[in-house]
C-alpha cells in the first residue's frame, strides 16, 4: 500500500494540449502554444480534451484554476507532513491532536472553524476582487470573467519580493511555480487516498520503507 504515497510524488503532467487545427481555433491554438507552463516533450497536455472548446477567456480560467489548486496543494503537502512530524508535541489544542493528517481536521475543537471560515472567506473575497469582473457587468453568456488587466494567480502577494523584473525569468518563476502546484495536487491526493485505505500516516510509511 506504499505505492500509492510513492506514485503521488512522482513528476507531474502539464496543463492541456493541442486542438483540432481549424480557423476557428487556430488562434487559440497559438495563444496556447505561449502558455508558460507547456513544456517538452509533452507539450500542451490535454487528454479529456477541455481545451477544445475554450475560449481564450475561459482558458485563463482554467489557468487562475490550476493556480489556485497547486497553491492550496502545497500548503497542504506541508500540512501532512508538519503535522504528524509534530504530533503530540505541539503548542496548539494542548497536543491532543494525533494520528494520520486526514483524521486531524475532525479533532479542531469547534470554536476553529470560525477562524478558518473566516480566513478562506477573506481570501476568496479579496480575490474575486482583484480578478474577477463585477457580475453586474458581465455579459449573460460570459459569467466569472475575469478582468482585462489580471494575470491569472496574480495577488500582488510578494513579501520578499521574489518576483523579477525580467520577462524571461518571471516566465521561469510561473513555471516553477506550476510544475511544483502540479505535482504538489498528485502528492496531496495521494496522500489523501494511501491514508484513507490502511489508516496510516505518512510519515509513518516513509519511516517504515
Amino acid at each position: 500500500m506504499k505505492f500509492v504515497a510513492v506514485l503521488a510524488l512522482a513528476a507531474s503532467a502539464n496543463a492541456f494540449t493541442t486542438m483540432p487545427t481549424n480557423k476557428a481555433s487556430s488562434a487559440l491554438k497559438a495563444s496556447t502554444e505561449g502558455m508558460v507552463g507547456v513544456l517538452d516533450p509533452v507539450g500542451f497536455f490535454d487528454p479529456l480534451g477541455f481545451a477544445e472548446k475554450a475560449t481564450p477567456a475561459t482558458l485563463q480560467r482554467y489557468r487562475e484554476a490550476e493556480l489556485a489548486h497547486g497553491r492550496v496543494s502545497m500548503l497542504a503537502v506541508i500540512g501532512f507532513l508538519v503535522g504528524e512530524k509534530v504530533e503530540g508535541s505541539s503548542f496548539l489544542f494542548d497536543a491532543s491532536i494525533s494520528g494520520p493528517a486526514i483524521t486531524h481536521i475532525t479533532q479542531v475543537p469547534d470554536g476553529f472553524w470560525a477562524v478558518i471560515i473566516a480566513f478562506v472567506g477573506a481570501y476568496e473575497a479579496s480575490r474575486a476582487e482583484a480578478g474577477w469582473v463585477d457580475p453586474a457587468d458581465c455579459p449573460v453568456d460570459q459569467p466569472g470573467l475575469l478582468r482585462d488587466d489580471y494575470l491569472p494567480g496574480d495577488l500582488k502577494f510578494d513579501p520578499l519580493g521574489l518576483m523579477p523584473d525580467d520577462a524571461e525569468e518571471f516566465a521561469l518563476i510561473q513555471t516553477k511555480e506550476l510544475q511544483n502546484g502540479r505535482l504538489a495536487m498528485l502528492a496531496a491526493a495521494g496522500f489523501l487516498a494511501q491514508e484513507a485505505v490502511d489508516g496510516k500516516g505518512i510519515i509513518e510509511h516513509f519511516q517504515s520503507m
